[in-house]
């Protein structure tokens, strides 16, 4: 099905919605705005887990569910609720068979006591096994921040994203560069004539090496790395090469998903 909205339509906006400031927010609505059709997006759950987005929009004029995380809102990590809102959106388009898309700008789960004793991890699995059990097309767009367990939950590859693409601004890594600096070479520091010197010099190489999505493509977790105006197009050429993907699980009753 084609829409009135040009598929190869670029909106400048979308090199400037991602702050240079990699701790700095922003409203993840303006960039699903900026790229589905005709800025229309119904999102649901609205007043709920406001860090994690989800809603229904059309690409190409082809029906998608998003979900994304919104750094506006404690900075985009997942806790409980948006682990388990994820999931019931994720499991609904998939019964459905509505294309999932994935926009992901993600620094880890909420630490903290409160949620440890809620159950962050049960329920933070609970998302993992709504995307590893999709069998929809998924697509997946990496505007900044992939650190961690989280960026795997996110629709990873190792999660069988049938697609997944990365702006430049994608920094894809187990932690941000201060807090991996301070424990892989904590000696190095502790010993240095200059600790903070070294610390800095540490974390700018860390960042020259991973605070960009080159070295995650070169082992084959992103596909393309693409300009953010580029994110429509890529988008709805990759809807139509998956409109007819099919998928069959091992045969077995059903999944054991964490409860």
């Amino acid at each position: 099905m084609e829409g009135s909205d040009p598929f190869d339509r670029m909106d400048d906006r979308l090199n400037e919605i991602v702050p240079v400031n990699p701790n700095k927010p922003y409203d993840v609505k303006e960039l699903i705005l900026a790229v589905v059709d005709h800025r229309k997006f119904l999102e649901v759950h609205k007043g709920y887990a406001q860090n994690l987005v989800v809603g229904f929009a059309r690409l190409g004029g082809r029906s998608v569910g998003i979900i994304a995380n919104n750094p506006a809102i404690f900075a985009g990590t997942l806790d409980v609720q948006a682990s388990m809102k994820g999931a019931r959106f994720i499991r609904f388009c998939d019964a459905f068979n509505i294309p999932l898309v994935s926009f992901v700008d993600v620094p880890g789960f909420l630490p903290g006591r409160d949620q440890e004793q809620l159950g962050i991890i049960k329920h933070g699995a609970k998302m993992l096994f709504a995307y590893s059990e999709a069998t929809v097309p998924k697509l997946t767009v990496i505007t900044r921040k992939a650190y961690g367990g989280a960026y795997i939950v996110m629709s990873s590859k190792h999660l069988g994203a049938d697609v997944v693409c990365a702006w430049p601004t994608a920094e894809i890594a187990v932690m941000g560069p201060q807090g991996a600096i301070n424990i892989i070479f904590k000696k190095d520091i502790s010993e240095a004539v200059e600790p903070e010197t070294v610390r800095e010099r540490l974390i700018t190489e860390y960042k020259e090496k991973f605070a960009n999505p080159k070295e995650p493509a070169a082992y084959g977790y992103v596909d393309e790395i693409i300009l953010p105006v580029e994110t429509r197009p890529f988008l709805i050429k990759n809807l139509e090469a998956l409109a007819n993907k099919t998928q069959k699980l091992p045969p077995k009753k059903h999944g054991n998903i964490p409860l």
